[in-house]
């Protein structure tokens, strides 16, 4: 059984659609002969050619225009950004062109836009951001954000056969401290787009989470259940757009109260949405408020205090739910 870290499960989906597809193709800077800014591309081009692993120049609005041309042609392009801050050079492109493209015209355009995501290693505020709630507002474009290595693998794997532009997010700091041992006959598993999955059962509440904030809320769950007796339900949406409702609101039902805890800031941040949701959909089953848990509105700091400080903490997740399961 192989056990790989979060980055070598992104790579080994990219080999595995690559060798399965031969219209799959990786665009972006310094992917091929460097081997990409965190290694994840080294030797690709060897196996691969220029053609498929191909480096270019940098200019983000350039290559998402370019791997838009490619995927009209019958192509589908997997465009990699050196971090994924550096996807606001190409806001336009992904925005008002990608996004609507099938909504004009009634044709597929699959692309798949990832790069390395969130805070949490000292790279400051141009190299640590979580982009996501700028994209949720766009219809058109799917946003994933997994959490393990086998999900890593099995989302990337959909986001690439998907028919649809899809914005896949690998946080940084999860890339070599995360690892799983990934059964053999489980390599080739897909892990649908817009399925969330219950990664801890619990009575008391429910915490709607995702990407690196997953493991920070089974951290506080099994600091609770020990000092306080109070379970938490971990739900790991993975998909951020589209959102499980279905699953969502079945654990709403059932402990009556919700938390939603995430990376990017808190004011229009995805919890908004989600909670916006709840309310239409749930609220007669709430015993409590709703409360988020999330990033300070600033800038990300470089500084590794503040930049501890600016991002959700274990504490704060076991304080938010201290108080809302006495509500």
């Amino acid at each position: 059984m192989p056990s790989l870290t979060y980055l070598q499960a992104i790579r080994q989906a990219i080999i595995d659609e690559m060798n399965r597809d031969s219209s799959v193709l990786l665009l972006g800077e310094d992917i091929a002969r460097y081997g990409g800014a965190f290694k994840l591309t080294e030797g690709l081009v060897e196996i691969y050619g220029a053609s498929r692993i191909v480096d270019t120049p940098i200019t983000e609005a350039g290559l998402i225009g370019a791997a838009a041309g490619a995927a009209l042609m019958g192509l589908r392009p997997v465009v990699e950004m050196q971090f994924i801050d550096f996807i606001s050079c190409g806001f336009n492109q992904l925005t008002n062109l990608v996004a609507k493209f099938c909504y004009r015209t009634g044709k597929p355009l699959p692309l798949v836009v990832r790069g390395p995501a969130g805070a949490g290693v000292s790279a400051g505020p141009f190299h640590s951001q979580s982009p996501e709630a700028y994209f949720l507002h766009t219809p058109g474009l799917k946003i994933i954000a997994p959490a393990t290595p086998s999900d890593a693998m099995g989302l990337l794997k959909a986001a690439i056969r998907d028919p649809n532009p899809v914005i896949y997010l690998e946080y940084k700091r999860l890339y070599r401290r995360l690892r799983e041992t990934i059964p053999s006959d489980r390599m080739d598993d897909i892990v649908p787009i817009g399925e969330a999955t219950v990664r801890r059962r619990g009575d008391d509440i429910t915490v709607l989470t995702y990407g690196q904030m997953v493991h920070l809320c089974l951290e506080a769950a099994q600091q609770l259940e020990v000092s306080d007796d109070i379970k938490l339900e971990i739900i790991d949406l993975r998909s951020i757009r589209p959102l499980d409702e279905q699953t969502i609101l079945a654990s709403v039902r059932r402990t009556n109260k919700v938390m939603v805890v995430h990376e990017p800031t808190r004011i229009g941040g995805p919890a908004g949405e989600i909670i916006a949701r709840i309310n239409e959909l749930a609220f007669d089953y709430l015993d409590g408020p709703i409360l988020r848990v999330t990033a300070k509105d600033t800038p990300v700091p470089y500084s590794s205090p503040l930049e501890e400080a600016y991002l959700p903490r274990v504490v704060d997740i076991v304080d938010a739910a201290r108080w809302l399961a006495h509500f």
